[in-house]
């Protein structure tokens, strides 16, 4: 069974998306939700040259802050 590789994604406060994977030397942006999950296969594609090697499974885990006045 293959492994997974997780990405931490956040909302970028200039617009787009970034992308990190937990454990790996991989980050990518994107303007959007479609565009980065082009790139995020693409980046692991790109990391891992042999594709027996690359994780079966990759998890996008989403983190936002809201911050709430009174």
């Amino acid at each position: 069974m293959k492994s997974e590789i997780i990405f931490e994604v956040i909302e970028a406060e200039e617009g787009g998306y970034c992308a990190s994977a937990l454990g790996y030397g991989i980050t990518t942006q994107a303007d959007s939700l479609a565009e980065l999950r082009d790139m995020v296969r693409d980046a692991v594609a790109c990391y891992f040259d042999d594709p027996d090697a690359a994780p079966g499974i990759i998890r996008l885990h989403f983190v936002r802050d809201e911050v709430l006045a009174r």
